[in-house]
């Protein structure tokens, strides 16, 4: 199951156990169950401070493992936690046997005093770069709080479960039985979820924050960037953003950052945290940002209510996923379409799909999910497909890939539940068509996210803002960097220079404030 250097490896890592933790497993004759048993056992094997048991429990999923101990942690894993789940695996071992969590005391304690009880259960597809986030969250929560369970569920595995409860995207995250959350969570995520109080706390805590001189809109390549720039300089810097990685978060294979021939997204963004991290910045994240004002200091209002302050301000909110804006999109999102292939592929095994768009993403992701489902559909709104050629090939070359251009895509077809068909049109000959199957992956690019400064700063007619040289847009003392300006290039790595340019920009508009207001006070 283990690889011997995977083995020694895990094994320098129990060395950090405290307390003795159990491992309980439910298992069969299947094989998935021997899989599970000789992980089990391999793990056993590597400490002292691990018991694996037989789990009494008869409603327990098979194959499945809970891990706990003495004081009532109960963290689960119904299928094998391998692929990207490994690191939740090993990170509850550590967790329930007593190594340190790395959160904030404040979250520790905020756990620790919730009340009642939580059973979370979060349906998972073991290829999801997105679902570790939320299990490793969920599991810290039960490893702090033993009224707290979790239970990670391959979705692959169990799947009447998710038949039966009609999950067509990944990461589900259920709560003592009912739906609680679809999609990436951090722990600040779901705290403000379940502890009601939470945002408002959060509001009263920023609103009290000094003045920053240069606060960063955005946790992304660009954010980042801008951020690390910015407090290199020893000024006082701030970085408000949903989550930390932006969309590099639900970027697979990146290839072409130099230096590095080959990472993850996931990957990529854990180094850009705790490269920020290793610098004097104010992080604030799970809020957005909704208003920006100008009222002698720059102003930027959260959608928690805060305002924080500053004197010059970087934006860099980067992108989202363009949507088609069709009947039946936002209704079956999540039942059926879906933007991350990567992600929710495995959920339509042996299931027939459609992936709108023939660009790179799009041809790729036909290529990605021909392996898994029965049969993928590509619609391409031109004449001709604009993925590269030999993306294009290879796609026409599988059996079980049609491609189709001149489609206009006009509704996403269900049964009220989940998607049963999508409808297009033959740009060419004006005939309608309906498409049946189960799944609708949409890959048309990106669009900026701007909105919230449309009126304030001046856009483009795509809705990038636009920038000078240095960053600077229509307002002075705001820069703007990455994927949301005018820069005709979206790429990661233009990106971060981008952050890099903008806060330098950011930093020489401050030194020419002081310039002025000494020359000012001079002639006075």
């Amino acid at each position: 199951m283990l690889e011997q250097q995977l083995q020694t490896q895990l094994k320098t890592y129990l060395a950090n156990l405290t307390k003795p933790i159990s491992l309980l497993i439910a298992v069969d004759d299947s094989p998935k169950s021997k899989e599970l048993a000789t992980l089990a056992d391999q793990i056993g094997a590597l400490s002292a401070h691990i018991t694996v048991r037989k789990n009494d429990d008869a409603s327990a999923r098979v194959p499945s493992m809970v891990v706990t101990n003495e004081q009532g942690t109960h963290i689960s894993f119904a299928g094998i936690p391998l692929g990207h789940e490994f690191t939740s695996l090993v990170l509850a071992l550590l967790h329930t046997g007593g190594h340190p969590i790395k959160v904030t005391e404040q979250e520790i304690e905020q756990v620790k005093s919730l009340e009642g009880t939580f059973n979370f259960e979060t349906y998972v597809s073991l290829s999801c770069q997105n679902c570790p986030d939320v299990v490793q969250a969920l599991n810290m929560m039960a490893a702090i709080n033993p009224n707290i369970k979790n239970t990670m569920i391959d979705g692959a595995l169990f799947e009447q479960e998710v038949s039966d409860r009609n999950i067509m995207a990944v990461p589900s995250v259920y709560l003592n039985g009912e739906s609680f959350g679809q999609g990436r969570m951090t722990l600040a995520d779901i705290l403000k979820k379940v502890d009601t109080n939470a945002g408002a706390r959060q509001a009263a805590q920023m609103s009290e924050k000094e003045a920053f001189d240069v606060l960063v809109v955005g946790g992304g390549p660009a954010g980042a960037s801008a951020a690390i720039y910015a407090a290199r300089k020893g000024i006082r810097t701030g970085l408000v953003a949903d989550r930390f990685g932006g969309q590099v978060m639900d970027t697979v294979g990146i290839e072409n950052f130099i230096s590095v021939k080959k990472t993850e997204g996931p990957k990529l963004v854990a180094s850009l945290e705790e490269h920020v991290r290793d610098y004097d910045v104010d992080i604030m994240t799970s809020t957005k940002a909704v208003n920006l004002d100008k009222n002698g200091l720059i102003e930027v209002e959260l959608d928690n209510g805060a305002t924080l302050s500053s004197k010059s301000v970087i934006l860099a909110t980067g992108a989202r996923w363009r949507q088609m804006n069709v009947p039946g999109e936002e209704q079956y999102k999540g039942s059926g379409v879906a933007y991350c292939p990567h992600c929710d592929g495995p959920l339509f095994k042996g299931k027939k799909v459609a992936v709108i768009g023939g660009g790179n993403s799009g041809i790729e992701a036909a290529i990605d999910l021909a392996g898994i489902v029965d049969h993928v559909t590509v619609l391409e709104f031109d004449s001709k497909l604009r993925a590269d050629e030999v993306l294009q090939r290879k796609a026409r070359s599988l059996s079980n890939v049609d491609i189709i251009v001149n489609a206009q895509t006009t509704e996403v077809v269900g049964d009220g539940n989940k998607v049963t068909a999508l409808n297009y049109t033959d740009r060419v000959t004006n005939e309608n068509h309906q498409v049946e199957l189960a799944g609708v992956f949409v890959q048309i690019g990106l669009v900026p996210n701007s909105e919230w400064v449309d009126g304030t700063i001046d856009l483009t007619n795509r809705g990038e803002i636009i920038t000078s040289k240095s960053g600077e847009t229509s307002m002075p003392g705001v820069f703007a960097a990455g994927d949301v300006t005018d820069s005709p290039y979206k790429q990661i790595i233009i990106a971060m220079g981008d952050g890099a340019n903008a806060s330098l920009g950011a930093f020489d508009y401050l030194i020419r404030q002081i310039d002025d207001i000494a020359e000012e006070q001079a002639a006075a």
